[in-house]
């Protein structure tokens, strides 16, 4: 997005993401807070599930890039988070992902520390 570009929002619900062949790439911004993370994830895993596909068989979807924030108290209440690791080193640039953390007291590991902000 860029300044004064028009998005859609939604909070909670039903919600999913489902793309058809030849369909335009989108681009997706995700926002999770807490366990709000988990229908977030199966998108991703949907995501990377419809990439692998098409590079094996050619089903028409063309990724577009996926940006996920993701907030929780602190890393250890951050819930998939070597799965989301493993998925933006699998699509770099493609998927990418911005953890915060409000209330973390301990150091943070070494893998995670380029993909956190917050104290």
């Amino acid at each position: 997005c860029t300044l004064d570009s028009e998005v859609a929002l939604r909070v909670g619900g039903d919600f999913f993401f489902d793309p058809q062949p030849g369909d335009s790439p989108v681009k997706l911004v995700l926002i999770a807070g807490g366990v709000g993370i988990n229908p977030l994830f199966s998108i991703l895993l949907h995501i990377a599930d419809l990439q692998g596909y098409q590079e094996g068989k050619g089903n028409g979807y063309k990724m577009g890039t996926v940006k996920l924030y993701y907030s929780a108290k602190n890393t250890s209440e951050l819930l998939f988070k070597k799965n989301i690791l493993g998925l933006m080193n699998a699509f770099p640039g493609k998927i990418t992902c911005r953890f915060h953390v409000t209330q973390q007291s301990s150091q943070i590991c070494k893998e995670l520390q380029p993909h956190v902000t917050g104290k």
